[in-house]
């Protein structure tokens, strides 16, 4: 009775730890987020771009520099001159501080401080745009491993199946009633397909060690992905058409920032043809040690006007200007084309997924029709009215078909992903 007792107990953990292998969709993408170092980076870049806005901010403030200036000679610079000069001087000195303001830069400051807020925005969406994908790999690794797992169940029907016909042709071997090579036939085609479950099994280990490895989760050869496929109805296509609505899209987001940039980029160049005014103050110190002479201090203040001529008429300045406008109109021109290609590429992903839903619907009425075809060669076989290879063939087709359906639903699931990621509702399904 204790053993019994215990065998229980040991089953019942056996079951509970085989319940926190199973993983979801939803936490593959959470532990994939989180341990993927492509977003790592992506966060730092997020860092480094709001440094250069500091940086860039830094730029309306003063700026301060001291000077300090010290000389001693091995001989007097200056004899001594009694009565006025008692001591001769061999050391001079001068420290200063030099505070200077810019008034106007033609407008670099401002621009210069507009392009660092820009690309902490881009910085941003190509976050957004490495998390989408990281999500959407993820889903891919996962679906995969899900069709494993369901082609593992056909195989094991398969071989459920092959073992009844195996029994049977023992039973009606023993009775007379058909000759030995027939019973070899089912265990060749029995062989086959324990090497094909073997192949399934070697393929699943290797999948799921990618999936580890991708999303930081630690191997485990037990864990078992939670959905499966129901194959009793046809899935739904998350659209009733094509949603080509490209504000949320990060590829369009960033076509729409290199614009801007580019924009800036001229207003910079054209900055340095314009006058710059700026303002300051100063204040030195000038001396020497012991010399018997005092030290003198000097405030003074100044204004900088700074007119350029030849760089904006005809110099480099202008021709800097010239191209730079150039590198806009190639932007709005890549910014049109792009925008095409994305609706384009949304429309073919959302035909794909038509598409998917007729290769599984014929693919469903082909397993119907070969789970008919296999009941009746099975009944024409007890009957006499059919050969053991043609009951093989049958089974042959049925495993196929069964297949099929399997990875048709996979893939359809994966399309779904697809669609998902080019429209931007990775976040609508998560």
């Amino acid at each position: 009775m204790k053993t019994f007792l215990f065998s229980i107990f040991i089953l019942t953990c056996l079951q509970v730890d085989a319940q926190n292998h199973v993983i979801s969709l939803q936490e593959s993408k959470q532990a994939a987020i989180a341990y993927s170092y492509t977003l790592k980076n992506s966060e730092l870049r997020i860092t480094s771009a709001k440094t250069d806005i500091a940086a860039a901010k830094s730029d309306y403030l003063p700026s301060v520099s001291a000077t300090g200036v010290g000389l001693l000679g091995f001989k007097d610079f200056v004899s001594a001159m009694p009565p006025l000069l008692e001591k001769g001087i061999n050391n001079f000195y001068l420290v200063g501080v030099t505070g200077t303001q810019s008034l106007y830069a033609g407008g670099k400051i401002k621009t210069g401080n507009q392009l660092a807020a820009l690309q902490l925005q881009v910085s941003q969406i190509r976050r957004k745009q490495s998390a989408d994908s990281v999500m959407l790999l993820t889903e891919q690794k996962y679906w995969n491993l899900v069709n494993i797992q369901e082609q593992q169940k056909t195989i094991l029907a398969n071989e459920t199946l092959l073992n009844e016909v195996l029994k049977m042709q023992k039973d009606m071997l023993a009775a007379g009633l058909i000759a030995r090579n027939d019973l070899l036939k089912v265990k060749v085609q029995l062989s086959q397909l324990m090497v094909n479950k073997s192949k399934l099994q070697n393929g699943r280990r290797v999948a799921l060690l990618d999936f580890s490895m991708y999303t930081g989760l630690p191997f485990d050869s037990l864990m078992v992905m939670q959905d499966t496929l129901n194959k009793n109805r046809l899935p739904v296509i998350p659209s009733v058409q094509p949603d080509t609505s490209l504000d949320r899209n990060a590829n369009y987001q960033l076509l729409t920032k290199r614009i801007e940039g580019e924009k800036l980029q001229t207003r910079l160049a054209n900055g340095d043809n314009l006058p710059s005014l700026a303002i300051g103050l100063s204040a030195s110190q000038t001396g020497s040690v012991n010399s018997g002479i005092e030290s003198n201090f000097a405030p003074a203040s100044f204004v900088t006007l700074s007119i350029p001529i030849s760089n904006g008429l005809w110099g480099r300045g202008k021709q800097k200007v010239q191209k730079q406008k150039i590198n806009e109109q190639i932007a709005q021109n890549d910014f049109r084309d792009g925008q095409n290609q994305l609706r384009v590429g949304i429309i073919r992903y959302w035909y794909d997924m038509q598409d998917q839903i007729t290769q599984i619907t014929y693919a469903k009425d082909n397993l119907e029709q070969a789970t008919e075809n296999l009941k009746v060669n099975k009944d024409n076989y007890k009957a006499g009215l059919a050969t053991i290879s043609e009951v093989l063939d049958a089974q042959t087709a049925y495993q196929q078909a069964s297949s099929t359906v399997v990875t048709a639903f996979a893939d359809f699931y994966v399309r779904v992903a697809i669609y998902n990621y080019v429209t931007a509702k990775t976040e609508d399904h998560p």
